[in-house]
């Protein structure tokens, strides 16, 4: 046995015994000991491995599966720009805590002094990116390398996931030839892992030991970002705390849940009166601007739970942070969340009146009509800009829909391949909300070989022929109106069903309500359902709802 596949096996079994049970492949020649190794553990049923030819696109499938299943993914490339494909969903990881082991293959040093092709400074390629980096050795016939290999995945996997701090890790990982195997399995030293399939080096799961935040205040808020929404529920229905989301009511339970909160929260004069003393914030907020701003008053203290050392501090304000919370010193007033329920109702009467009378389609109609007609324990990946939005004020309380955004740096990169990994491991109906331009960035997402799995999964894009985003922003005012088409609106015109018959994806226009309704019932496999809406309907329909918001509330 060559050096290179005595590594790559080693490497493979070490990876399952550490708990990775998904792989994510890109095809490459310096890679391709791992590939053989991989398609090896995958025919033996040890792990379930995915080719995609793209590696962004495969990062961010990794990214996507990793974030549904909680547990650290691998993906795999060869050397050159291949390597650097995989930076966009490494630093999404980063950002939203996602435990992935990023491999490399490289050319060994003497070809990289030589100028050999496809070679690129692959060193601590993303930076701080990554909770660890290490270069491996290059595999040599000499004593130790067994331990050696296998102790330095332990290492990669633990800094993953083991830590308090989940993220991205990456190891370099160079190959001389030969890369394929040479017909003999001898090697002059045994290359078994520890007995029983245990790891190398035995290591504590992520979040043996958490640390609490410790509510104490009257007048408490509870504000859910994406992770422990549901939980955040129930200790608010514990407690008497209203408690609000940044993806609406997709995940919040109980009559302490605010489906409106994202509206009630621009209401400053409801909120001068109902100022909370202390708000509890689960996770990362990074959506509204009204959710910042409660956040950063100074008369407000933020306990902050998010497993991540980097915490979202606006004003620089926070009071405590932790990994979970645990039981309030004082009681609510059993007032506080009366007045929060009386709001919600009144504020949530006056979008459904305001959006029904909006003629179809339009982004809060289309998002109310989604979320509604979404069967039980289904999954919704949500893109960002307008529909994350959308959903978000519109949607209306579904305690039984999981929701996924990619909202570590909140950008459009790779959110068709993330749907696609997150749908691959979910138990249920699954459907992703995408704007346009997400979905034409990462259109290569929907290419995957015949062999590979495809989910239950459908992909409703909402059209509006360019950034719809920025005409609810400062850019969208009137005075900017000379400017905003070319720079900002930026309209492809683009066929998306052509492209989707490119794929081989199925793909509906539904211009009606009627045949949106009808395109939303599930089917086998991926397909694309795309509404066009006139964005340039956005900027007022959202200052009409936010008016009858405003003066609902006043009246209750």
């Amino acid at each position: 046995m060559n050096p290179s596949t005595a590594q790559a096996r080693v490497v493979v079994d070490e990876l399952v015994r550490n708990t990775v049970s998904h792989v994510v492949l890109c095809p490459g020649s310096r890679n391709a000991p791992l590939s053989i190794a991989l398609y090896d553990a995958a025919s033996a049923g040890r792990l379930r491995l995915h080719v995609r030819i793209d590696e962004r696109g495969a990062a961010f499938l990794a990214l996507g599966i990793a974030a549904r299943t909680g547990r650290p993914v691998a993906v795999v490339c060869t050397s050159g720009t291949a390597a650097a494909n995989f930076h966009p969903a490494v630093l999404e990881a980063d950002r939203a805590g996602v435990p992935l082991i990023v491999l490399t293959a490289d050319r060994p040093p003497e070809l990289r002094s030589a100028g050999a092709s496809q070679v690129i400074d692959q060193q601590n390629l993303y930076g701080n990116a990554v909770r660890y980096y290490d270069e491996l050795a290059v595999a040599e016939r000499r004593a130790g390398q067994n331990a050696y290999w296998r102790s330095q995945i332990c290492r990669a996997w633990n800094a993953a996931y083991g830590e308090w701090r989940c993220g991205p890790v990456h190891l370099n990982v160079p190959f001389r030839e030969p890369l394929v195997p040479d017909g003999g399995d001898d090697w002059f030293e045994s290359l078994e892992g520890r007995a029983g399939g245990a790891r190398w080096t035995e290591l504590p799961d992520y979040g043996a030991l958490p640390a609490f935040v410790v509510p104490s205040a009257r007048y408490g808020l509870v504000i859910a970002c994406d992770s422990g929404v549901r939980a955040a529920s129930e200790w608010a229905e514990a407690h008497g705390w209203p408690v609000v989301s940044e993806t609406g009511g997709l995940g919040l339970a109980g009559d302490t849940a605010i489906g409106t909160g994202a509206w009630l929260l621009g209401v400053e004069d409801f909120i001068a009166r109902h100022k909370p003393e202390q708000v509890l914030c689960i996770g990362r907020p990074t959506v509204f601007r009204q959710v910042q701003g409660v956040l950063s008053d100074p008369d407000v203290e933020v306990l902050l739970v998010r497993p991540d050392s980097d915490w979202p501090a606006p004003a620089h304000n926070v009071r405590q942070v932790g990994q979970w919370f645990a039981e309030p010193t004082k009681p609510a007033d059993p007032d506080w969340l009366p007045a929060w329920q009386r709001a919600d109702a009144a504020a949530k009467a006056a979008v459904t009146t305001a959006i029904a009378e909006e003629p179809w389609p339009s982004g809060l109609r289309l998002a109310a009509e989604l979320v509604g007609a979404l069967p039980q324990d289904s999954l919704l990946v949500v893109g960002s800009s307008n529909p994350t939005r959308d959903v978000a004020l519109a949607g209306g309380i579904r305690p039984d829909v999981l929701v996924h955004r990619n909202r570590g740096v909140a950008g459009i990169d790779g959110m068709v391949s993330t749907a696609i990994g997150a749908a691959s491991v979910h138990r249920g109906p699954s459907y992703a909300l995408l704007g346009d331009l997400t979905f034409l960035h990462d259109a290569n997402g929907l290419l995957a070989g015949p062999v590979e799995e495809r989910p239950d999964l459908t992909f409703v894009v909402l059209n509006d022929d360019g950034g719809g985003i920025f005409s609810l922003l400062e850019q969208g005012a009137p005075e900017h109106s000379a400017s905003f088409e070319r720079v900002f609106g930026t309209p492809h015109g683009a066929d998306l069903g052509a492209l989707c018959a490119g794929f081989r994806v199925p793909h509906v226009l539904a211009e009606t309500l009627t045949e949106f309704r009808a395109a939303l019932r599930p089917q086998p496999g991926l397909r694309v359902v795309e509404v066009r809406v006139d964005r340039s309907r956005h900027r007022d329909l959202h200052a009409r709802v936010r008016a009858a918001v405003s003066a609902a509330v006043e009246n209750a």
